[in-house]
C-alpha cells in the first residue's frame, strides 16, 4: 500500500515505479495506490511553500482534536477539502453530539454480533474507505441512543457499539474534547466580536481591556486583515 497527494502521480510516483522496478525486479511495486485529495485554503491548497498553513497545533487549540479527525474523516480521501473556520466549527459541534451520547458510559467497547449499525459501519469501510459513510453511521447511531434513552430505556450497548466504531477513526470522543474551553467557545467569539465594534468606534482603549483580559485568560487573540482570530494559549 502506497499513500500519497493526487498532485504526486504524475511525475514523481511513475518515477518512484520505475525505478524500484527496475532496481528490485519485483513487480508490480504497488499493489494499492491511496492518493488523497488536496487540502485547500481558498482558492489554493494550503502548502508550506506557499505559507498559507494552518497548523494542526493552532487547529487542535481552537476545535479539539477531535472536531479536526471528524473534519477529514466526513470527506472521501480522494476528494479535495476545503478549510474554513466554519467547516471546523460544524465538525466541532459533531464531536460534541457523539461526546453526549456517550455520557455516563464508563464500560467496555463491545462488539455486538449481527448489530445493523456495525454491519452499516463496516461495509462503508470496506468500500475503499468510504470514512464519510462510516461517519453518518456514527451519527445515525447517536440518535438511537438519544432516543431510547429518552423513552426510558437502557442504550449501554448501543453505546458499547458506537465507542468501539469511534475508535476504529480515532475518535476519543470523551471528556477532555468537551473541556469547559469548548463550552466558553461562543462567548469568547462573543467577546471578539464586541471588540471589533470597540476598535471601528476608535474605542481603543476597551478594545485593548478585552484583549488583555481573555489573555490573562489564556485566549490569544490576532489581528489580520480578514478580521480577529483567536486561539488557547498552549
Amino acid at each position: 500500500i502506497h499513500g500519497g497527494g493526487q498532485d504526486l502521480i504524475f511525475p514523481h510516483h511513475e518515477n518512484e515505479i520505475a525505478q524500484s522496478e527496475a532496481f528490485t525486479g519485483k513487480r508490480p511495486f504497488v499493489r494499492y495506490w491511496l492518493h488523497n485529495g488536496l487540502l485547500r485554503l481558498g482558492e489554493e491548497k494550503m502548502s508550506k511553500s506557499l505559507g498559507n498553513l494552518v497548523t494542526i497545533k493552532d487547529a487542535v487549540a481552537q476545535f479539539g482534536a477531535d472536531a479536526i479527525r471528524l473534519f477529514v474523516l466526513s470527506s472521501y480521501y480522494r476528494s479535495p477539502l476545503t478549510y474554513t473556520d466554519e467547516a471546523l466549527e460544524s465538525a466541532q459541534k459533531g464531536a460534541q453530539r457523539l461526546a453526549a451520547a456517550l455520557e455516563g458510559f464508563a464500560g467496555e467497547p463491545a462488539s455486538q454480533e449481527g448489530d445493523p449499525y456495525r454491519e452499516r459501519f463496516i461495509k462503508a469501510m470496506d468500500d475503499d474507505f468510504n470514512t464519510a459513510a462510516a461517519v453518518a453511521v456514527l451519527f445515525d447511531l447517536a440518535r438511537e441512543i438519544n432516543r431510547i434513552r429518552s423513552s426510558g430505556g437502557d442504550p449501554t450497548p448501543q453505546k458499547a457499539t458506537l465507542k468501539q466504531l469511534a475508535g476504529v477513526l480515532g475518535l476519543r470522543l470523551d471528556a477532555a474534547e468537551r473541556s469547559d474551553s469548548l463550552a466558553a467557545k461562543p462567548f469568547v467569539d462573543l467577546l471578539v466580536q464586541v471588540r471589533a465594534e470597540l476598535r471601528a468606534a476608535k474605542q481603543f482603549q476597551l478594545a485593548d481591556r478585552i484583549r488583555d483580559g481573555l489573555s490573562e485568560l489564556g485566549v490569544i487573540l490576532e489581528d489580520t486583515p480578514q478580521g480577529t482570530t483567536w486561539k488557547q494559549k498552549r
